[in-house]
């Protein structure tokens, strides 16, 4: 009569295309008002899509056009450079 275990939520990183806890990974997010921002605390409303915490990961992402097929949105680059300066600071 132990506790219930809870079962830990997963998502997949477009970049890398590998499962992961989802608290391992950065949300960004395309808000209804369709602005493209990364999502710190996981809860904003909008369309979202989760990257590792890696440069890496996130050149993949922009390069294969998979974050703009994820959020159903064309990124401008001014905003692309935003979001990785934000992640190059997450993941420091």
């Amino acid at each position: 009569m132990g506790k219930k275990m809870r079962k830990i939520p997963q998502r997949m990183c477009i970049g890398c295309r590998n499962m992961k806890n989802k608290k391992e990974l950065i949300r960004i997010v395309r808000t209804p008002q369709g602005h493209i921002q990364v999502d710190t605390g996981g809860k904003m409303p909008g369309r979202g899509a989760y990257l590792c915490p890696d440069a890496q990961c996130f050149n993949k992402a922009i390069k294969s056009k998979g974050l703009e097929k994820a959020l159903d949105k064309t990124i401008p680059t001014d905003v692309v450079a935003i979001i990785e300066k934000q992640i190059e600071s997450i993941s420091l």
